[in-house]
């Protein structure tokens, strides 16, 4: 779900994850119609850094 957003509202993805700076960044890059594709794309890789952050974090926590 998270991915379908972070193609269609780019800067809701930041406000998801955590980072609302990014996701402030991301809007006004999102506002230009040339900076929609940089935004879906910093979107896209900031998600699945979360994605690889949380499962290292669990990883982690069951290994102590």
């Amino acid at each position: 779900m998270r991915l379908l957003i972070s193609l269609i509202f780019p800067w809701l993805t930041f406000f998801t994850i955590g980072r609302p700076i990014a996701g402030i960044i991301c809007l006004i890059l999102q506002i230009t119609l040339i900076g929609w594709i940089p935004a879906a794309i910093w979107s896209v890789y900031a998600l699945s850094q979360y994605n690889t952050d949380k499962k290292i974090a669990e990883a982690l926590q069951q290994r102590s």
